[in-house]
Formats: C-alpha cells, structure tokens, sequence
C-alpha cells in the first residue's frame, strides 16, 4: 500500500536540503501514513528477517441489542516497502537500505569488481554533450544520485547465485523465509482459518475448487524452496538489487 501524500509550497529557485540541492520544480512532499491502520513486524526465526504487515483498524458494529461489538483489527500484507514505515524517511537521492546485503554477502559465493565507466547510451544518450545539456535543462534536468553508487557484485568462480540453484542444492535461503511468512499473513501466531467459523467472520472459509494448485493450510520455507526447485515458481533477486524485498511469483502462492 501507498502512501498518501500531502503537497506543500515549493520555494523559487533551487531549494538546499542539507547536502542535497533539489530542482525548483520538484515540491515538497510530506508523507501522511494510511488513517486507521499501522505497519508491523513478524521476526523470524533467522536473525535479521523482519516481514511487515499492515494491520487495519475496523470501527464497532452494532448488533440487535443495540450494543457495540468490538471488531478486531484485519491484517493484510504490506509490500510497499520502506515508505511504508513511518519510522524511516526516505529519500529517492539516498536510495532504500539494503535489505538483502548481508544475506548475500553471507552466503560467501558472491564478489565485488569494478564496473566500466559510466556511457551515455547508459541514460538514452548518444554522445557526450547530449547528456551535457540534459543535465544543464532547468526541466526534466538529467540528475546524478552518487549516494547510490554501490561497487557491483558477482559470482565467484564456479558456483551460481540464483535462488533456483539453492533450491535445488536444499539450501532454504533467508528469502525463502521472508516469503513463507508473507504467505502465511502471520498464521502461525493465530487460528488458521476454518469453516467452523460463523459465518459473518473473516475467519469461515468455504472449500472451494482448487483447480488443480496445491497450496498447504500453513506454508512453510521449504515448501517455498521445494515448489522453486521443481520449476513452478521463481523468486526474482538480483544480487545487484539487495534493496528488494523477496518475492515470488507462482501458481501456488498468493503474493506477488
């Protein structure tokens, strides 16, 4: 989920903010959280996977004798990343904290190298003095973000860095981990859903037609790595992208 967001006043000319210089046609934003909701935290097993979810809070219901019944609150996943933590301020300059480095770096298959030097083709540029100019333009000004200059990783040697490949060694990645519990909303410090529920509640589910998926009652992180091993699902993490959050994409699992 978004965040909503409020545009205030921007000053004329160009506006310093520390170090930072911004555009004079880029305004001042300041970020209101979602009303009646709030972001929260499933610590896994593994130290350092944190999952967040975003619980909702839903307003009383009157029932037939007139009185007020309580509703809990529904929790939901919550992919919108840092920006959805109240506690961080973030920056696009600064670029998101690098989520995944330390998995990566830990796994002690991966290195770093220096990279070519930076073309124009890179920014849709033919030569040199295109690029020039589009970074002199007082519109759509070509701008440099060196805070996120990272030094480039790759493989060692021999091994591959792939979660398809873990998976098929039986290696459960921390990755992994963070998924089964997204997939789980949290499940394990609840009921699971049942259809012994009343039918009012967001907990009754019907059985339903599978149509042939195979999704457990409660998904676990070898579950996760079992279905990447066979093909039927990938996990997109770039080693050169550790600022992503893990996801999978699948026909047994529910988030993207």
């Amino acid at each position: 989920m978004s965040a909503a967001i409020k545009p205030t006043k921007s000053e004329p000319g160009a506006v310093a903010t520390g170090s930072k210089t911004r555009l004079p046609s880029e305004k001042q934003i300041e970020e209101t959280q979602l009303p009646n909701s709030r972001r929260i935290y499933i610590d896994s097993q593994l130290p350092g996977v944190r999952v967040p979810f975003r619980e909702i809070d839903q307003n009383p219901t009157r029932n037939f004798k007139n009185e007020l019944e309580e509703n809990p609150p529904v929790r939901v996943y919550d992919t919108s990343g840092p920006w959805g933590d109240p506690s961080m301020n973030c920056d696009v300059r600064d670029g998101l904290p690098a989520l995944r480095r330390d998995w990566i770096v830990g796994r002690g298959d991966v290195e770093e190298y220096v990279g070519r030097d930076l073309q124009p083709i890179d920014d849709g540029y033919l030569t040199f003095d295109a690029a020039n100019q589009a970074r002199q333009k007082e519109k759509g000004r070509l701008e440099d973000f060196p805070a996120l200059s990272r030094t480039p990783l790759r493989a060692k040697r021999g091994p591959c860095v792939t979660q398809m490949h873990y998976a098929k060694q039986g290696i459960i990645t921390p990755e992994m981990e963070f998924i089964a519990i997204r997939e789980n909303l949290g499940r394990s410090l609840e009921c699971a859903p049942n259809s012994e529920a009343p039918r009012d509640s967001l907990n009754h589910q019907h059985r339903g037609q599978s149509f042939g998926a195979s999704i457990p009652e409660y998904v676990t992180a070898e579950f996760v790595r079992d279905e990447v091993a066979r093909g039927r699902a990938i996990i997109p993490a770039n080693i050169n992208h550790p600022e992503s959050e893990p996801m999978i994409i699948g026909r047994n699992f529910l988030v993207k």
